[in-house]
């Protein structure tokens, strides 16, 4: 065996190795994302004459209310802030996180404050129980702003384990995920659909067809991000690009409600309760 071919073999080994983990974790994501789906659904009939939409911001960082929260009022609408009280005041891969003296200002503003988690753990490798004694942490700390209570979740980093989906249904009326589409039909309460926009940061027609889909499905679009800021993170996008949605979704003539909002409307436009 000649010195090119005995080094080519561990490399064939090592990219066989590389396949398998990568057709692995491929694997594992799906299974994640169909129980997440799947188990222990609280329905919810998407039923409107005008569409939703929702902005919700998670971590959150403070350019999300200085920046994002700004232009949102210049449109005249509100927003839901998922917040991780443990991450006050510290320095994330998401920028420059909230300190406890902008929670009054944002609810002053009319928006939602949201649980993230108070430790911003990861829902599907936190084992259910943690997951939900985290949540009651996230509320205890809460307690420093008074009667406020959290009444929707946004999953933190993946999608939940089936058994954290039943326990959050004991402590809010939404839980919000990902899947980069909208809610239609009947959705699940235990695990709302939302689009991330810094997916699609350098595409905006891809953000304005998803509207012009959900007006036309009369629908409810839940928009997600984190930081807005001149130079973002990977998990944020520029004022310019978050404005330009903003606009897009109001010219689209839909309902612009806080999520905790927009439930409420759906339960009330479906008599039978569901």
């Amino acid at each position: 065996m000649t010195n090119l071919t005995r080094s080519a073999v561990p490399q064939a080994a090592r990219n066989r190795s590389q396949s398998f983990q990568s057709a692995l974790q491929r694997a594992h994501g799906f299974y994640q994302r169909k129980a997440a789906r799947l188990l222990f659904r609280r329905p919810l009939l998407i039923r409107t004459d005008r569409p939703l939409i929702s902005f919700t911001f998670d971590d959150f960082p403070r350019s999300a209310l200085h920046v994002g929260g700004e232009t949102l009022a210049r449109f005249d609408v509100a927003g839901t802030y998922y917040v991780s009280l443990g991450m006050a005041g510290s320095v994330t891969e998401t920028g420059e996180q909230f300190v406890m003296a902008d929670l009054p200002m944002l609810l002053e503003r009319g928006h939602e404050l949201g649980c993230h988690t108070y430790s911003h753990c990861h829902s599907w490798r936190t084992d259910p129980v943690k997951f939900e004694d985290e949540v009651v942490r996230n509320q205890l700390a809460l307690s420093a702003l008074g009667s406020v209570k959290f009444k929707t979740l946004s999953y933190p980093i993946a999608p939940p384990r089936p058994l954290t989906k039943l326990r959050m249904a004991r402590h809010f009326s939404a839980c919000r995920g990902g899947g980069q589409t909208l809610n239609t039909g009947v959705a699940d309460l235990n695990h709302l659909r939302a689009f991330f926009l810094e997916k699609s940061a350098n595409n905006l027609q891809v953000i304005k067809d998803l509207i012009s889909e959900n007006a036309r499905e009369r629908g409810w679009l839940i928009l997600a991000t984190h930081d807005v800021a001149a130079a973002p993170t990977p998990y944020g996008v520029t004022p310019g690009f978050f404005e330009a949605v903003v606009r897009s979704a109001v010219d689209s003539g839909a309902r612009i409600l806080p999520v905790v909002q927009a439930v409420e409307v759906l339960k009330n436009s479906n008599p039978s309760g569901q």
